[in-house]
């Protein structure tokens, strides 16, 4: 049975997972909480997907967690997920670690890309 990690908290540069506290950006891909490299939203590329790519048909969306603001991610990032067969969900950060703690706790197969704010 799927154990997911829960996003208890947010900000301050970092996040708290399953009660240990991650600083910086945070990747969630199979149920794994690891850091992302991604610092910013302007910077973002499709390299910084790469290990969400690598996942292939494992992950239904990125559920892209953008930063303090929700705004569109670069094109390329678009382009690169949507040839790739993977959707995209963007929002603000603290609205995407809501939101994925419902969707995990759903058992939807999704990566969460979240930028620490």
């Amino acid at each position: 049975m799927r154990q997911p990690p829960s996003i208890d908290a947010w900000g301050g540069g970092g996040f708290r997972v399953s009660g240990e506290w991650r600083p910086g950006s945070l990747l969630i891909l199979d149920d794994q909480p690891r850091a992302w490299s991604a610092a910013s939203l302007a910077a973002l590329t499709p390299e910084d997907f790469a290990e969400v790519f690598a996942a292939g048909g494992a992950v239904e969306f990125v559920l892209l967690g953008v930063g303090l603001v929700n705004a569109l991610p670069p094109r390329l990032v678009r382009d690169a997920l949507k040839a790739a067969g993977v959707g995209l969900e963007f929002m603000s950060t603290e609205a995407a670690a809501r939101t994925y703690n419902v969707l995990a706790s759903e058992g939807r197969r999704m990566a969460a890309a979240l930028i620490a704010v």
